[in-house]
């Protein structure tokens, strides 16, 4: 797994998009007594769901791999100019 130049704010940039993504869809209501580990679990599980993204084999989701999904999904959607791509 090759970790992302800005991997770090392109994940939280991807779990407020997540985040919104899911109650946008009417899917959930997050809570905030809900943990960052919740809501990602959540949020990946959901876009796997929705065939957004690729699921990872079973024995290789943990929270460091999911997060470097989202900053994946994220970076995807983001114009080519963006400064977090560079």
């Amino acid at each position: 797994m090759k970790k992302l130049k800005h991997e770090a704010e392109l994940f939280k940039a991807a779990m407020l998009a997540g985040v919104k993504y899911a109650e946008g869809r009417g899917a959930v209501e997050f809570e905030p007594t809900d943990s960052a580990s919740q809501k990602l679990l959540y949020i990946y599980r959901l876009l796997v769901h929705d065939k957004v993204i690729q699921p990872l084999p079973e024995d290789q989701v943990a929270e460091t791999t999911m997060r470097h999904k989202l900053a994946i999904w994220y970076s995807k959607q983001l114009p080519k100019d963006d400064p977090l791509l560079k």
